[in-house]
Formats: C-alpha cells, structure tokens, sequence
C-alpha cells in the first residue's frame, strides 16, 4: 500500500497541476483517471495478472491507479480554487509561473491535496484486502479463508487489523496536516 500511494503521490500531483494549468488537457486528465475508477476493483486485479503475474506487483499496480484520481481532482480543485486576486497579485510582483506555483498556489491548495492523498491512503487500506484473491497475501488471506471456512473469528482476524491500519492511517494524516499546511490556513 506505501509503495502504490507513494507512486501515486508523485504522478497524480503533477497530472492535477497539469490538469489546472491547461483546462484542455485537464478534462482529459480527470476523464481518464476517472474512467480508471470506475473500473470494479476485483477486475483491476485480475486484469493486472496476464501484464505483472500473481502476487505482489499487480496488487500494488491496480493500487496505484486506484488512487490517482481522488490526488489528480483534489490538486486540480486545489489549484483552480485558488482565487485569481491572488495569482494577480503574485504576477504583479513578478514571479515567474514555477515561481507562483511553488510559493503561491501549492501552498493554498496544500490542505486539499493533503485531503486527496488521505482519501487514497485510506481507500488503499480496504482494495488491498481483495490483494489476496490474487496471490499477494495481507489482512486480506485471514478474511478470505475465514469466508471459505464459514468461520466468523477468522474473518475477523483480517478485518479488525484492517479497520484499525484504516484509522491509524487516517491519524497519521491529521498529524502531518500541520507540517503540510501553512499555519495561517489551517481550520481552528
């Protein structure tokens, strides 16, 4: 899950400053992740076999793409919600467009890309259960055998550490929220 999240924060942030920058591309960058998403999980992964194998690699493939699209959409709505005062403003004490990104925009948009990035990571946590229909083990094993088996206890086994990693993931971000969001735009 940290490997798929992590490609995915460093393609999707891009693809949503893209998509903010060019309007054109941008309705073809949320169409195609979009489309990605609507795909059912299980197929995902099924899909993944005959391009990565059984296991490891197609799980954290079909995880990556299933957490572009709430990165690309929250940094696009991000970006394209900051106020064009501001950017006016910036432009006008002459900061070249990298410039007004990195010291402007991305720190206005920083608490809804955080928000994409949580929304994924805390997404990943419940798809990677269906992993192990593929061969890539995880909470996900206990759960399915626990189905096959008739026995409540082993699927609980499973899906109580899950539920918990869930949370525990989604406290890790409220404590990163500071580091990431600039203090005078953080929600008393």
């Amino acid at each position: 899950m940290a490997i798929s999240l992590s490609a995915a924060v460093l393609v999707a942030v891009p693809l949503g400053i893209a998509a903010a920058r060019r309007p054109r591309w941008g309705h073809v960058i949320l169409g195609l992740v979009g489309i990605v998403q609507t795909i059912p999980s299980l197929a995902l992964f099924v899909f993944m076999i005959p391009l990565l194998g059984i296991g490891g690699p197609p799980a954290v493939a079909a995880l990556f793409l299933y957490s572009l699209l709430p990165i690309v959409r929250n940094t696009h709505a991000g970006l394209t919600g900051v106020r064009a005062e501001v950017r006016e403003s910036a432009e006008v004490l002459g900061l070249s467009a990298n410039a007004r990104l990195r010291l402007v925009e991305l720190p206005l948009a920083a608490r809804s890309i955080l928000a994409g990035i949580k929304t994924s990571a805390v997404l990943n946590v419940g798809t990677a259960t269906l992993a192990a229909l593929i061969g890539a083990g995880g909470y996900g094993q206990p759960i399915l055998t626990g189905i096959r088996l008739d026995d409540l206890g082993l699927i609980l086994q499973g899906a109580v550490p899950a539920a918990a990693l869930a949370l525990l993931v989604q406290g890790l971000f409220e404590l990163i929220e500071p580091l990431v969001v600039p203090r005078g735009l953080r929600l008393k």
